[in-house]
């Protein structure tokens, strides 16, 4: 067993409400009654929700919160064409996928045309970590290997083998051997050619599990590397890296949960972002705009020699529910041009972000594509070095201000930045403006 690196923050820590300490907030207490130690809240001080619209939440005390964190709903929250079509297909039908129901293959249709044309078969789930579980498992029998590369932050899910590949999900753990974390395509680490640095990576991790006696099964990365802290220049940089994989036998599944379904602006996928094609594909939270649904597409000799050994099926993956709103967002994202709203707002909020940068010095980088950006935060003695606990302050003040905000990254010092693709720019600048005012109140 390799040990996981110690600096690297656990996901589910960023920003988590410390249920070691005492609340007088019943409801609260409530939830650490029920859930236990599996209980996950957000901020020092949880907020009860009870209401939503477009990119904005409102709290059982009245507050409205601006929603830069959520990626769920992509759309928007509550969107009505989505309501309607979930409302008018359960008052009608929900049931497993044994049954002909035409909305499902309506919906199977309109997600297959906005992908590759090899990717002609599409395997529905509950949730981007069995469509990740199921994808791993394909790897596996397609490519006869059994090693996995991912970064060193990376987060693909919760089932035991999906974990296994998430070094972020681990608080003291370790990686086992069949899986060799390699750092994310950040310039700091990889320099200028970060395509030709982050495919040695791989090329060196492939070696690494070759010693340890495994040979490469996939490349299993996010598009946009979100947990590690949002990395996405220089566009094409990842077709170094799936060569590198190709040749040594293994498959590219791209992970498409986070960076999925227009939020780049200028690609609909992070592949397509990245010019790459790849062998499986897994996606998950905006696909329903907060229904859970998720999918896994494959290329169909893949899917019939991992069904040759074992069938798979799945009672509410792909129920025709589910698939009806996955049918009305794909509409919604085309009639109301939000692929187009996440390049030019998202642009334009990078615009802004960069200005304050150079106003406030704690604001290292900036980075991202259309609505999915990453604003690194640094010491105030050195700015180079991370700043978790700063980042923490940062997304509390927020918090206070009415703006909800997360941490990714090894360090937990990446401000995430991810709002409902409907996001205004009048709805962006009050985004600026809460994060001046939270670097300026020192």
């Amino acid at each position: 067993m390799n040990q996981t690196d110690t600096a690297v923050r656990p996901i589910l820590d960023m920003n988590a409400f410390d249920a070691t300490q005492a609340s007088s907030n019943h409801q609260v207490s409530r939830r650490l009654n029920n859930l236990g130690a599996a209980s996950v809240l957000f901020y020092r001080q949880p907020i009860e929700m009870v209401t939503a619209q477009g990119c904005w939440m409102t709290a059982a005390d009245g507050s409205r919160y601006l929603d830069f964190y959520n990626n769920v709903p992509s759309v928007g929250h509550c969107h009505p064409k989505v309501i309607e079509a979930v409302t008018e297909q359960m008052s009608r039908l929900n049931t497993n996928t044994r049954y002909l129901v035409a909305v499902v293959d309506d919906y199977l249709d309109a997600l297959k045309a906005k992908l590759p044309d090899a990717l002609a078969n599409v395997v529905m789930t509950c949730s981007g970590s069995e469509a990740n579980d199921l994808a791993m498992r394909i790897a596996r029998k397609v490519s006869g290997g059994t090693g996995f590369i991912v970064t060193e932050a990376a987060y693909h899910g919760n089932t035991a083998l999906v974990t296994e590949v998430s070094p972020s999900a681990f608080r003291h753990a370790s990686l086992p051997d069949h899986v060799v974390a390699i750092p994310a395509p950040s310039a700091l680490v990889y320099g200028n050619d970060i395509a030709t640095g982050f495919a040695n990576a791989v090329r060196a991790a492939v070696k690494t599990l070759a010693q340890r006696g495994h040979r490469p099964a996939a490349l299993l990365v996010d598009s946009i590397f979100s947990s590690d802290g949002v990395f996405a220049q220089p566009a094409g940089f990842l077709q170094a890296a799936v060569d590198t994989i190709h040749q040594a036998g293994g498959l590219y599944i791209a992970d498409e949960v986070q960076p999925g379904f227009g939020r780049l602006g200028d690609a609909f996928w992070g592949f397509d972002y990245h010019g790459v094609q790849p062998d499986l594909v897994t996606m998950g939270k905006p696909m329903g705009n907060g229904f859970p649904m998720a999918a896994m597409a494959s290329r169909p000799e893949y899917l019939a020699a991992f069904c040759e050994d074992t069938g798979y099926f799945n009672t509410f993956g792909g129920n025709p529910v589910a698939a009806a709103a996955g049918l009305a967002v794909l509409k919604v994202l085309e009639q109301q041009g939000l692929q187009h709203n996440a390049r030019d707002t998202g642009y334009w909020l990078q615009q802004q972000l960069n200005q304050l940068a150079a106003e406030h010095h704690r604001i290292t980088d900036v980075r991202g594509s259309g609505l999915f950006i990453g604003v690194d935060l640094g010491a105030e003695d050195d700015p180079t070095r991370p700043d978790p606990v700063y980042t923490v302050q940062i997304i509390n003040r927020m918090r206070d201000a009415g703006v909800l905000i997360g941490a990714a990254g090894k360090h937990a010092a990446t401000l995430k930045v991810r709002p409902p693709l409907c996001l205004t720019r009048n709805e962006a600048q009050q985004f600026v403006d809460a994060l001046s005012a939270a670097l300026t109140t020192d």
